[in-house]
């Protein structure tokens, strides 16, 4: 019996032509169309399992994820990369891969992971930016965008700030731990980085439409932070803008020293 290679995959993409990173029917997906350039080089079926999802118009910077390569394959981990590539379409690259324990997998031996969400504030949008930001013309109060950030760090109930998939369990635990939410002024607006053990459904750009919300004058934060942490039924209701998707990066997928 052939003895298989786990190989881990760190994977850059644009997330605009994609229906996001999980496979899919319509066959137009990230990891779709990783599936079938691994294919096309091994020459055999291979399975590819990804650290999460990313949605519709999401871009990576680093995703993960990783597979099992029969050691007949010539192929080592460098010689990958380019063998992939080659079968990619540009808006998609694997930008490295390494071996890695047998018992490595991308998605349960993650630790955390850190997104960072970039917003425009220049009067017109340049035209390399179309889908890479969110494009909020109206001048921003950094000082209170910095303090609704401030209400995320720590653990909370986060069950205001998630959209559902619908295959929720009843008794699903809505609680994450963010350690950072940090804000950096660039020279056409600002990116926020968050740095989390985890994160649900549309979690990051929830909350970053309603720190936005509340940096506009257009919620208090005493409002914003009753979001967090609420009782079961959610009395204080669900956060109130959901940041578009253009511009949402997974940075790192973060993983516990070997």
């Amino acid at each position: 019996m052939l003895r298989a290679v786990r190989l881990k995959l760190i994977i850059a993409y644009d997330g605009r032509p994609y229906n996001g990173w999980q496979s899919q029917a319509c066959g137009n997906t990230v990891q779709d169309l990783l599936h079938r350039a691994l294919e096309e080089v091994a020459k055999r079926p291979l399975r590819l399992h990804g650290s999460g999802r990313t949605d519709t118009g999401v871009h990576a910077l680093g995703q993960t994820a990783h597979f099992d390569a029969p050691d007949d394959l010539s192929l080592n981990p460098f010689n990958w990369v380019p063998a992939l590539n080659c079968k990619l379409p540009e808006t998609i690259r694997v930008m490295a891969c390494e071996e890695v324990a047998a018992d490595f997998h991308s998605r349960f031996s993650a630790s955390g992971k850190i997104y960072h969400y970039d917003i425009c504030t220049d009067p017109v949008l340049p035209p390399l930016k179309a889908g890479l930001a969110w494009h909020l013309p109206r001048l921003l109060d950094a000082s209170a965008l910095h303090e609704a950030l401030a209400l995320f760090t720590g653990r909370h109930d986060f069950h205001a700030f998630a959209a559902y998939r619908g295959n929720e369990a009843p008794d699903m635990d809505w609680h994450r731990n963010i350690h950072r939410a940090d804000l950096q002024t660039l020279a056409d607006g600002y990116r926020i980085t968050f740095v989390g053990d985890g994160f649900l459904y549309k979690m990051v750009r929830l909350i970053t439409g309603a720190a936005v919300h509340a940096a506009q004058g257009r919620m208090r934060m005493e409002a914003l932070a009753a979001l967090l942490d609420q009782p079961p039924g959610l009395p204080h209701g669900k956060a109130p803008n959901c940041a578009p998707a253009g511009g949402l990066y997974l940075q790192q997928v973060l993983y516990p020293a070997p």
